[in-house]
């Protein structure tokens, strides 16, 4: 009996994932349309925050408690997802055009933050005692950047607001609102609920939790932003499908990494320090993609899921070798 619960309660999870995200595209379209805000700044920021909250609900309550080996593996795991899987699934589905500002200022902006984590991780080898790790200084800086970048998309968004279309449907601002939360309510729940249900189906089939925290936990994390990501797509909102990616990544790296370094110093390992650096790679490639193109076509999108499945098994592989 109870193994048949943990698949009702991982269905019933991925369904308020969809609905939830189904709700919270509609919603948070339906602001930025009311407030004449770009697509762009709502996918950068509510949808990004929203989205990464179970990043951010697992990497701090493992700070509190101590457990900090988790966070750096949890926000890198589910930056690659994010990046490969998310930018590279909707692409599939339907070419993903790039705004100019992601092109010129966010996409950019998230590369240049992963290469300052990868610095901050790296000097304290030589500051901090012989390891690597992200003491709080360091955390409280990649928080103060995150403060800053917000405040900074604020007032670029209020500088350039926009007439929304005639021939797109606005709800009132009451019901926008409404929308918006049930949206996020049905995400997390949803999201806690999947992630639960499927490492209890995992450990019913005897995986150890390395393998659980590399697969089940970073890509179970990143679920409210695939499906997020797949619904804007579906519903013609790139530039939030987009900027829900990007927005996510730069929030996991200042908000998730920050805050967590900032709460308890944590050690990093060094396979953490190569996933940091193949991220780094992975970003640069998609970058030059998206310079060369104004858009993720098809074909590249395909290159991307599949770069994110050797990836997987060259994780896996380095843990039970």
């Amino acid at each position: 009996m109870e193994s048949i619960l943990m698949y009702v309660w991982l269905l019933v999870g991925f369904v308020l994932l969809i609905k939830g995200a189904d709700f919270f595209v509609d919603g948070t379209s339906s602001i930025a349309r009311l407030l004449k805000v770009p697509s762009i700044v709502v996918g950068l920021t509510i949808v990004a925050m929203g989205t990464s909250a179970p990043e951010m609900a697992v990497s701090v309550s493992a700070a509190l408690k101590g457990s900090n080996d988790i966070v750096i593996s949890n926000v890198l795991g589910s930056n690659l997802f994010n990046l490969l899987v998310v930018a590279g699934g909707c692409a599939v589905i339907k070419n993903l055009p790039v705004s100019k500002d992601l092109k010129k200022r966010d996409f950019p902006f998230s590369i240049l933050i992963a290469l300052l984590l990868l610095l901050f991780i790296v000097d304290s080898l030589f500051l901090g005692g012989g390891q690597f790790m992200i003491g709080r200084i360091e955390g409280t800086i990649l928080f103060a950047l995150l403060i800053a970048y917000l405040i900074y998309l604020v007032f670029a968004a209020l500088k350039n607001r926009t007439e929304a279309g005639e021939d797109i449907k606005v709800m009132s601002p009451l019901k926008s609102i409404i929308f918006t939360i049930i949206g996020v309510a049905g995400i997390v729940i949803g999201g806690d609920m999947t992630v639960d249900a499927a490492t209890d189906i995992a450990k019913a089939f005897g995986l150890s939790d390395v393998i659980i925290g590399l697969t089940i936990l970073a890509v179970g994390t990143s679920l409210p932003e695939l499906v997020t990501s797949l619904v804007a797509t579906r519903k013609g909102e790139n530039d939030l499908a987009m900027g829900n990616v990007i927005g996510s990544n730069i929030f996991n790296i200042l908000g998730v990494a920050g805050l967590s370094g900032a709460i308890s110093p944590y050690k990093v390992g060094s396979l953490s320090v190569i996933d940091l650096c193949l991220f780094l790679g992975f970003s640069v490639i998609v970058y030059i993609v998206v310079r060369a193109r104004n858009k993720i076509e098809r074909l590249p999108g395909i290159c991307m899921v599949l770069m994110y499945a050797a990836y997987m098994v060259y994780a896996v592989m380095r843990e039970i070798m």
